[in-house]
């Protein structure tokens, strides 16, 4: 709307009260009080601050603060600023030497020219506009009746509307209400058994800093490896920057409320069977310090590197599921799937926080090219990792079901046939994959030797010559339950 615009011009009588330094309050005159909020980065300030952060997958982090406080004695008010705006105000906590918290508020109600519009609603303000034509001005005592999708004034024994019709305007108030704050501001009166300067630490856990895992893998297919880079994106969706910070990065799942439910762990076809002794462990959870002190900027993302393995072995391979016993009336794509072990013989040897693997290929130029992506979920040191970048765009499948015959009332039997085609100009080897777990199962014949892949599934290694096709044939007879 135009008249948020114009409030951004609005002069504010006293406005320089807004500015002062978070201030100690007393009930009698006290000495003049300390500021407690930090310096800019970089500057030195007998308050400095000594963060640290701790941020879990999810969104959440908790945030350790250690500020220099001089007070005096007794009964007081203290703001503590450039706090989170999302902190969690039942999480907080402070802590000093000889200091008791009597109460606390968090002050969320941040000054913003809707906010102080919004304030002034029943109040005087002096409405300043000015002639394009001439440069007059012509100031007008108002008194504010609402501002909710527009502001309404009452002038004399007129009602007029704030308009948005681009005439210079502006707005003058009398003064910031008290409960407006330039920066979120955490107030908590404190009992102070004695006068002086301590260390104090605030703890509180906040939403809006989250993390993520990217890694990069670059595959050489014809040496059957690949090159394995793994980066931490910083992720800081509040309105506060936390300078010079010692950052640490939990990454599992820790019950942060909700319900608990097991989930499969993507892209892993084997699970770890391997302990890393390069990583901390704490409780359930990993824990991944940053080497050097960093800065997270309000609504900023940054990367840094944290896990890199050259000549991984790895291959890629041709992969069909069947989920049932049917046909297709035209053929359907095989997926490409590759393929490797984050175990100590495969030289990677470290667990893999949940996170994108973008998978790259050179081309004939040398140039490297994206051939697809896939999620992981935390992966334990040891595993074997199974990621589809895409359909492969050579290799088709067509199912056939070729009879359906039912042997008696628990028992059917079902012939089917698959014919494998490739377009490429080189053999290649599919693996064919049949959901088959009724008990009892009976692979009765078939064109080449199965073996159970898991516990639901039978699997055929179909090999396909070069710009050929190879049709596999088998009749199953199942059990239903």
């Amino acid at each position: 709307m135009r008249w948020l615009c114009l409030l951004a011009a609005m002069s504010v009588a006293g406005a320089a009260g807004a500015a002062e330094p978070s201030k100690v309050s007393r009930a009698s005159p006290a000495p003049p009080a300390p500021d407690l909020s930090p310096p800019a980065p970089g500057e030195p300030g007998p308050d400095h601050q000594r963060l640290s952060i701790t941020i879990y997958n999810g969104g959440e982090a908790l945030v350790q603060d250690v500020r220099s406080l001089d007070l005096p004695a007794g009964r007081q008010r203290i703001e503590l600023r450039e706090v989170s705006n999302q902190i969690t105000p039942s999480s907080v906590s402070l802590a000093a030497p000889d200091l008791g918290i009597v109460e606390q508020n968090f002050d969320f109600d941040l000054l913003t020219p809707a906010k102080l519009m919004e304030k002034a609603v029943g109040k005087q303000v002096q409405i300043v506009r000015t002639n394009p034509g001439n440069g007059q001005q012509v100031t007008e005592t108002a008194t504010v009746l609402a501002a909710n999708d527009g502001v309404v004034l009452k002038i004399g024994n007129r009602i007029e509307v704030l308009r948005d019709d681009g005439a210079p305007t502006r707005v003058i108030f009398d003064g910031v209400p008290q409960n407006l704050r330039a920066r979120p501001t955490l107030s908590v009166t404190v009992d102070s058994a004695r006068a002086g300067r301590r260390d104090a630490t605030l703890t509180y856990l906040t939403r809006g800093l989250d993390w993520r895992a990217d890694y990069v893998a670059v595959f050489d297919e014809k040496a059957s490896r690949l090159d394995f880079q793994g980066w931490i994106t910083l992720i800081n969706l509040t309105s506060t920057t936390f300078a010079d910070v010692k950052t640490d990065l939990v990454a599992g799942s820790p019950q942060l409320g909700g319900i608990p439910r097991p989930t499969p762990i993507r892209g892993v076809t084997r699970g770890g069977t391997e302990a890393p002794t390069n990583t901390q462990q704490v409780g359930d959870t990993y824990l991944y310090p940053l080497k050097e002190r960093t800065t997270i900027a309000a609504n900023q993302q940054k990367q840094v590197g944290f896990i890199e393995a050259d000549k991984v072995p790895a291959q890629r391979v041709y992969l069909y599921r069947a989920n049932g016993f049917g046909s297709l009336t035209t053929p359907a794509h095989a997926d490409a799937v590759l393929q490797f072990s984050n175990s100590r013989a495969s030289g990677l040897a470290a667990p893999l926080p949940a996170g994108t693997v973008r998978i790259y290929m050179r081309g004939s130029d040398g140039a490297l090219k994206l051939i697809g992506e896939s999620a992981i979920g935390h992966t334990p040191q040891g595993s074997d990792l199974s990621l589809r970048t895409g359909e492969a765009f050579d290799i088709t499948v067509k199912p056939t079901l070729e009879s359906r015959t039912q042997v008696d009332r628990r028992r059917w039997r079902y012939a089917m046939s698959y014919v494998v085609a490739n377009a490429k100009a080189e053999p290649v080897t599919v693996q064919l994959r049949q959901l088959a777990y009724a008990p009892n199962l009976k692979v009765l014949n078939e064109s080449l030797k199965s073996r159970r892949a898991n516990a639901d599934e039978l699997q055929w290694d179909v090999p396909v010559p070069a710009e050929g096709e190879t049709k596999l044939t088998f009749e199953i007879e199942e059990e239903s339950r």
